[in-house]
């Protein structure tokens, strides 16, 4: 008797054990009718034929190619592929092995008719597959433009109202999405966020530890915002694999706004979004692959190239051992030594710029003498652009008028029985106009009003500042930088930092700069 070996799958559409059950039975009652003996029986449970990404299937085209079996037997064409590439691939690989490929329900042999059939039943086998995954697309597009559940684990922070069908807040978890996100907003990066998580003993669902790729995911999903999206990533491409980072186009994507309970507002997304991509930036400039903690990254720049070149330059962190004792220096160095050894600028010191820097900050600008100014100064501004929005509100007000005035005219001329062909035109675009200037209108009046600031709230700032140099905390301090420093410029005799009038960070302006340059030490 002839050696065979059994292969069976089901895919994860509605079906169970019992599938492979059925199909090993008819198979091994067709083997016992045909002369063949069973040695080995391959199983796929739930893995689609239309990708040869099978762990089974692919142990037994290997042992095949060993010459174990004669045949191998399936209980119809479709299980053994429903891609007509992989399927004439594979075929011809048992070919090759003297291996004869089997159906107990299709009665094929190598007649030129069973050719023509097998050709049908392959294409028959992949329009079924690709039909089934466009009708089930279909329905949950539908599900999904109802705002309601479309399967799989909902994000951390949410739970699956069983009647409802929608996503619900999970009480339990949402302290997760907040502390992670306010923590990223802080300053702190994926392992502080990380450990601080593990100190307060949030876990899991699986009860592992949140790693940083979950931390970094839950920093990426939208729907803390509200808003409900679906069909976001790619489909699989021709070989069956699937990239989660490769995204849909916009106008694919199901998005609906206020569809979930928000956890998290826009504004904070956005800007966690917005540190994200910038850290992105750092990190391919290469500040992330140092051990060395640098606080003026990607506010520090090289002077002379900018000169020189026209061109902006940044400045990274570098660490060289000199001398007989080797000696380790921390400096900032141009990176265009790096890249085209371009710059002749020397490096500068790490502890000088940065000290220099902090220093400035607590003896100017922060400095208990010019406190009061500084508040005259910024409640000033923030006046002014109050007034600003006082005259642009009239001046919208005053044209929405004249626009509804114009449309009034036309109208009642109409109903005297003036009639013209331009007459509907000219609505039209008045109509376009009036709804642009109601938006910019509701968007000026929604406009949060910024609130002045007190000069307890300037010492604040000062003891906060002073409290984050005793202790070293690096992340403060960085925020520190980032918020009240624009940029800092490096040439071969000095240094120009210009420094950001200081400002609560909520408040979110920039009211002018004020200049700092001294001479370089290196």
């Amino acid at each position: 008797m002839k050696k065979a070996a059994v292969y069976a799958r089901y895919s994860s559409d509605n079906q169970r054990d019992e599938s492979i059950d059925a199909q090993v039975r008819a198979i091994e009652e067709f083997a016992q009718r045909n002369g063949y003996t069973v040695v080995e029986t391959y199983i796929d449970r739930a893995r689609t034929a239309t990708s040869d990404r099978r762990p089974e299937f692919q142990r037994l085209i290997v042992d095949c190619e060993k010459k174990l079996y004669a045949a191998v037997i399936v209980h119809k064409m479709d299980r053994f592929s429903r891609d007509k590439y992989d399927s004439a691939i594979y075929k011809r690989r048992l070919r090759v092995a003297g291996v004869s490929l089997v159906s107990v329900l299709e009665n094929l042999d190598n007649s030129p008719e069973s050719v023509i059939l097998e050709s049908v039943l392959e294409g028959m086998a992949e329009y079924y597959s690709k039909n089934l995954a466009r009708e089930t697309m279909k329905g949950l597009k539908e599900t999904a433009l109802q705002g309601k559940h479309t399967g799989g684990r909902p994000p951390i922070g949410y739970k699956v109202d069983k009647e409802a069908q929608k996503l619900v807040i999970n009480d339990e978890e949402r302290p997760i999405v907040d502390l992670i996100f306010s923590q990223f907003l802080a300053g702190h990066g994926y392992k502080q966020i990380a450990q601080l998580l593990e100190q307060k003993g949030f876990r899991s669902r699986l009860g592992r530890p949140i790693s940083k790729a979950t931390i970094h995911d839950i920093l990426r999903t939208e729907k803390y915002t509200g808003t409900y999206l679906y069909n976001v990533t790619d489909s699989k491409d021709a070989l069956g694999k699937r990239n989660s980072n490769r995204k849909k186009d916009d106008s694919e994507i199901i998005r609906i706004e206020d569809a979930i309970p928000a956890i998290i507002s826009k504004a904070d997304f956005e800007a966690v979004q917005k540190l994200i991509a910038d850290n992105h930036r750092t990190r391919r400039s290469g500040s992330y692959t140092a051990k060395e903690q640098y606080l003026l990254s990607g506010l520090i720049f090289c002077g002379e190239c900018q000169k020189l070149h026209s061109a902006k330059s940044g400045m990274a962190g570098n660490v060289k051992y000199s001398g007989r004792s080797k000696l380790k220096y921390v400096t900032y160095r141009c990176n265009r030594k790096d890249n085209s050894r371009s710059c002749s600028n020397k490096e500068i010191r790490r502890e000088y710029i940065e000290g220099y820097i902090l220093d400035y900050l607590q003896s100017h600008i922060f400095s208990e003498e010019n406190i009061p100014k500084l508040v005259e100064q910024v409640n000033r501004q923030i006046l002014k652009a109050e007034t600003k929005d006082v005259v642009e509100r009239a001046n919208l007000e005053q044209r929405l008028r004249a626009v509804t005035d114009q449309i009034t005219n036309i109208v009642n001329a109409v109903a005297q029985g003036f009639t013209q062909a331009s007459f509907v035109e000219k609505v039209n675009i008045l109509e376009a106009e009036k709804a642009n200037l109601e938006v910019e209108l509701a968007k000026l009046m929604t406009k949060e009003k910024r609130a002045g600031i007190t000069e307890d709230v300037l010492r604040s700032l000062l003891f906060s500042l002073k409290d984050s140099i005793a202790h070293k905390n690096f992340p403060e301090l960085k925020r520190f930088f980032q918020t009240y420093v624009q940029r800092i410029l490096v040439y071969a005799e000095h240094v120009e930092v210009d420094f950001k009038l200081p400002v609560l960070a909520d408040v979110g302006s920039k009211y002018g700069a004020e200049g700092s340059r001294t001479p370089v030490r290196r």
